[in-house]
């Protein structure tokens, strides 16, 4: 079996980009002939396939008007990925192309050159992409499905981009892709939650969705019965993470209980200002990480927008932690509400500081809830059963003629 690989960024960018590592290192050590299509970046693992990458291309970087145009194109439709998906489709003549994020830099405009050329298609869906142009389903601090996959002209009605420019390439992207029907030559689709799956049934056909939820390596996060007493987010610190209301319901608490956040973003210096009550630790990662994970009480995932199946969530259950999380999107199919942790309703400040206050004052009932959480992701969530399922699911697409 050849299995292409697409993904625009070829490093750990974020979640998405853990899956899609996770996934190919998985094949690889099966023995599966892996190829690797993505965009050229100094950041980037070593592949052998690296002369294959897209010419990097930042889209916030500035630029003349002639050049904004230019990219602009780009955007919708990358000559030169086609160009280069079908160099690699002539010398290695994969089974399956396995696309995660593809939109913007390497664009859809390379799935109908795999039909073309006989190759099936799968779709890992890590966002509300075919949905929604922006694909944050956000408009302005709320969450939004407005589009549907198919209204596309609504943000430039609602403005919820920012930008006018930004919103009218957005929407022709949407169209475009529409017109041409790339989403729609698509084999199969994977969705980690059952709600981004309904979602998008809105635009593809139930038939060619499946849900296959994120897996966390098990052996990477073992169980930890340590509980240093203080409450942990990490993450982005962006207002769509919902880390301020957090923050907001630490502070109603008062002196209860400590709040470690790890992580930056575009609120960072705005948050340590008015919140001096919790620990701003910065950007963490590895093994520091991971001793922080272990040495908490429990862990917060205070998101304000449609998370699908956050790695978050799943590590720390992992870890033996019981996680307080919004209730939206995605975030209740993990956890169990009163088993493996608490949910609450997004933005509600007085709700959450009840949840923390709650398990704040009971260690016997988080390390109850720890244990429960680690079972379940054994028995839903492991990577070892999410890799496993992904197999059976290229060779049952292979089968079908």
């Amino acid at each position: 079996m050849n299995v292409l690989l697409a993904n625009k960024f070829f490093f750990l960018n974020g979640g998405s980009e853990r899956v899609f590592s996770q996934e190919r290192n998985f094949l690889l050590n099966r023995g599966i002939n892996v190829v690797d299509f993505s965009m050229e970046d100094a950041r980037n693992f070593p592949s052998d396939y690296s002369t294959f990458f897209v010419s990097r291309i930042d889209y916030y970087g500035s630029m003349g008007i002639w050049s904004k145009l230019k990219q602009g194109a780009k955007f919708i439709h990358s000559s030169e990925a086609v160009e280069k998906i079908e160099r690699i489709i002539r010398r290695k003549r994969p089974d399956i192309a396995h696309l995660h994020n593809i939109y913007h830099q390497l664009t859809p405009s390379i799935i109908p050159v795999l039909k073309r050329r006989g190759v099936k298609v799968v779709l890992t869906l890590h966002d509300g992409k075919l949905i929604c142009p922006s694909y944050l389903m956000l408009a302005g601090e709320k969450p939004c499905v407005a589009c549907r996959g198919r209204s596309f002209w609504k943000p430039l009605t609602t403005h919820c981009v920012g930008s006018r420019g930004r919103e009218v390439l957005l929407a022709l992207e949407a169209f475009w892709h529409k017109w041409v029907r790339s989403y729609e030559q698509v084999d199969l689709f994977l969705s980690p939650s059952r709600f981004l799956a309904e979602l998008v049934s809105q635009r593809v056909p139930e038939e060619k969705i499946r849900v296959l939820h994120n897996g966390v390596d098990l052996s990477a996060y073992p169980s930890s019965s340590n509980d240093d007493g203080y409450a942990l987010y990490f993450g982005r610190l962006s207002r769509e993470k919902g880390v301020e209301t957090l923050l907001q319901a630490h502070k109603y608490i008062g002196n209860g209980i400590k709040l470690k956040v790890i992580g930056t973003g575009p609120l960072e210096g705005e948050l340590r200002t008015r919140y001096p009550e919790a620990e701003f630790m910065g950007y963490r990662e590895g093994e520091e990480l991971k001793t922080l994970l272990a040495d908490s009480a429990f862990v917060v995932v205070p998101s304000e927008w449609y998370e699908n199946c956050p790695m978050v969530v799943l590590e720390a259950m992992a870890m033996g932690k019981p996680v307080i999380g919004s209730r939206i999107g995605g975030i209740p199919e993990q956890i169990d509400n009163g088993k493996t942790g608490l949910l609450f309703e997004m933005g509600n400040i007085g709700e959450l500081a009840e949840k923390i206050k709650a398990l704040s004052v009971n260690i016997d009932m988080r390390q109850t809830m720890g244990v429960a959480a680690r079972k379940k992701v054994e028995r839903e969530y492991s990577l070892d059963i999410h890799c496993t399922t992904l197999m059976k699911m290229y060779k049952e697409l292979l089968s079908k003629n």
